[in-house]
């Protein structure tokens, strides 16, 4: 875990409910859902220290305070005092001896510094969870196979930060989260123990790795997965684009989608058998019937007419279709099968994509690349021709629910279509979004990379579910549940992944988080490995708390804070909810400017910055564009359905801001940080 701050400001509110009392806010919103104890004089204000610039003569010493009338002579080797400095500022009365000095007024805490609002949220963790998974890092972390004690509450767990008491016939351990009471058993007594070590396998360590008792499971071929092209090859792939101009002596020379496909598979294909020999690759293509050729050895079936409207006679058709050779066996026959497609016909994409997928969910950690350059206009997943700029929601369930079959298969999907198009990517973009796939938009030219850029990403764990708790009173914003506890399903997990969370103080518990020193925080992730192994990683620490609102702006983690607002804000604006994902931007916006004053790093600045720029964009264009702004509150109340009215390159722009990650996750610490 790393947080964007090092203490929790408890007292943080958002500039819209300053000032208000007694107010209620809609749950989930990101503000505080009731005012309803008094106001504190926190001032909420980070500092900008400006560079003082150098005086010609330095300030007046203060007059020197004696504690008492009695006079110690002048120690010899002393120099001479020097001589008094002309005219001196008037001084002060010396307080009395047994008063301390006086406080300074607030807002001025600091000479030369400049009180600015924090309209920003900066409790803001975010984790690396492709880096938390990724078991081949974690061989210095503590690891057991003993069972995880839970909290009976909270289901927090047993940790090394945790207080355990003995009594005489049993241990009592306070939940430090919520604070229940646990009865621990007595098999799990430690006779003559410590405090703090009393339970037969508690954790020694912040961060402990739960491994599954040994068992007789078969080897697990981590190499037997497979890769399905489900590639379009409607009339529309036959359109051109100039790729190389002529002259006085040749005419130019157009290529046509379709061959720019075949040529990207054609690489693909070898550069798997020279990587992935033993790696099962198959073929899907689609116009008005789904044809499904497998790894090309057999004879292809043909998916038409009322088949194209079956879901369970497609599913059960990409299931059962065999695939029974690897790429080393197989390359002649695929190379074959992509020389002789053909374009023509219309576009069955929704048929074709649920063929692939359920051909794909055989083998955990197989992918799915989907190729197109139209909207699906027949069978499952037809998306209507409408002037209207919101369409149905029947095409958006269709591929919600087939990205969540895919996750929990372990599948990740990746789509492509190509530029200047009309695929409406918002709604089959879900299926990438959902498994931790890529959405793109390649030209002529550049698909074949993007081809071998979906291949280069590996699962590396599948039914990912992380759980953070923080101490009784914390919440999470834009979350649904005003919780100190949250469970995000995040399913597919690969290297680049990193999440974020944004969490607050609820205001009728800030009074006790100022009385604290600490607050603790855990996170429980809980995956299934490459090779079949439930493994559960929890890790504990604690955050301190500040008793004041100022911070010093240059002590904030732009990384975090940048990644988080891109995620956040590309989250609320396909949630609809776009006039918040504005106010987030600029609140944002406005502290990371603050942030670079006082640390300067011009690569981040420049990536983060055109981030929000890219996205304000998007949301102003978004509300500007709408004709009736009724649609887009009404939208507001529905967090299921996504903005349709999104173009195919904003809606790329989300999906790549959705899945976010820093510049340099290099550099970025492997296990957590733990508050001094």
């Amino acid at each position: 875990m790393e947080f964007a701050c090092s203490h929790v400001v408890c007292n943080w509110r958002p500039a819209s409910v300053e000032g208000r009392s007694g107010e209620g806010v809609t749950p989930g919103l990101g503000e505080p859902l009731r005012l309803s104890v008094k106001e504190h004089m926190y001032d909420n204000r980070i500092a900008v220290i400006s560079r003082p610039e150098p005086g010609i003569m330095p300030p007046a010493l203060p007059p020197r305070q004696f504690g008492s009338q009695k006079t110690h002579p002048q120690p010899t080797f002393l120099p001479p005092p020097l001589p008094s400095l002309p005219a001196p500022l008037p001084s002060l009365p010396a307080p009395l001896p047994s008063l301390p000095p006086p406080l300074p007024p607030r807002g001025v805490e600091g000479q030369g510094e400049q009180s600015i609002r924090l309209k920003a949220n900066v409790n803001v963790l975010s984790l690396s969870v492709g880096r938390l998974v990724d078991m081949r890092r974690a061989t210095g972390i503590q690891s057991t196979q003993s069972p995880v004690k839970h909290c009976r509450r909270c289901s927090a767990a047993l940790s090394s930060l945790s207080s355990v008491h003995n009594t005489q016939d049993t241990a009592v351990w306070q939940c430090e989260f919520c604070g229940l009471q646990n009865n621990l058993s007595t098999p799990d007594l430690r006779v003559g123990s410590k405090v703090g070590l009393k339970v037969r396998g508690a954790p020694r360590g912040r961060d402990v790795i739960y491994l599954p008792s040994q068992t007789d499971q078969d080897y697990e071929n981590l190499e037997d997965v497979m890769v399905v092209f489900c590639v379009d090859i409607s009339g529309s792939m036959s359109a051109t684009s100039e790729v190389s101009p002529g002259n006085a002596m040749r005419s130019p020379t157009y290529v046509s989608r379709l061959q720019s496909i075949q040529d990207a598979l054609q690489g693909a294909l070898s550069s798997l058998l020279q990587t992935s020999p033993h790696r099962r690759v198959a073929m899907v293509t689609f116009n008005d019937q789904v044809v499904v050729y497998g790894d090309g050895s057999g004879a292809p079936v043909s998916l038409r007419d009322w088949a194209l409207v079956d879901s369970d006679y497609l599913r059960q058709q990409g299931k059962q279709y065999n695939t029974p050779h690897c790429i080393a066996e197989s390359y002649q026959h695929l190379s074959l099968r992509v020389k002789e497609l053909r374009e023509h016909g219309a576009t069955a994409l929704g048929p074709a994509a649920l063929v692939s997928i359920a051909m794909a969910s055989r083998y955990v950690g197989s992918k799915v690349i989907l190729c197109t350059d139209g909207r699906a206009n027949i069978g499952l997943g037809l998306m209507e021709e409408s002037p209207a700029p919101f369409s149905s929601p029947q095409s958006p369930y269709f591929y919600r629910q087939l990205a969540h079959e895919a996750a929990n298969s372990g599948v990740i999907v990746s789509v492509m279509t190509f530029e200047g198009t009309d695929c409406r990517l918002a709604e089959v973009g879900l299926l990438a979004d959902q498994t931790g796939g890529r959405v793109s938009i390649v030209s002529i030219g550049t698909v074949a990379t993007e081809i071998q850029s979906a291949l280069a990403d590996n699962i590396l764990a599948t039914g990912v579910m992380a759980t953070l708790l923080a101490a009784d009173g914390v919440y999470f914003p834009y979350e649904e549940e005003w919780s100190h506890r949250l469970v995000r399903e995040i399913g597919n997990v690969t290297e680049a992944v990193e999440i974020t969370f944004q969490f607050a103080c609820k205001p009728d518990s800030v009074e006790g988080f100022m009385r604290r020193a600490r607050i603790p925080f855990q996170l429980q992730l809980s995956f299934t490995t490459r090779d079949q192994q439930n493994v559960t990683r929890i890790i504990t620490e604690q955050r301190r708390v500040t008793t004041s609102s100022w911070l010093w702006a240059g002590s904030l983690n732009m990384s975090v804070l940048g990644v988080h607002c891109a995620q956040l804000c590309a989250r609320l604006t396909m949630e609809g909810r776009v006039h918040e994902a504005q106010r987030q931007l600029r609140a944002q916006q406005n502290l990371l400017k603050d942030i670079s004053v006082q640390r300067p790093n011009p690569k981040e600045e420049s990536i983060y910055g055109n981030w929000i720029s890219t996205m304000t964009t998007i949301c102003d264009d978004l509300i500007t564009d709408s004709q009736d702004n009724s649609k887009i509150n009404d939208l507001q109340a529905s967090k299921s359905t996504p903005v349709n009215a999104l173009s195919d390159e904003a809606a790329k722009v989300v999906y790549q801001m959705k899945r976010a990650s820093s510049v340099d996750q290099s550099r970025r610490k492997q296990t957590d940080i733990v508050a001094l």
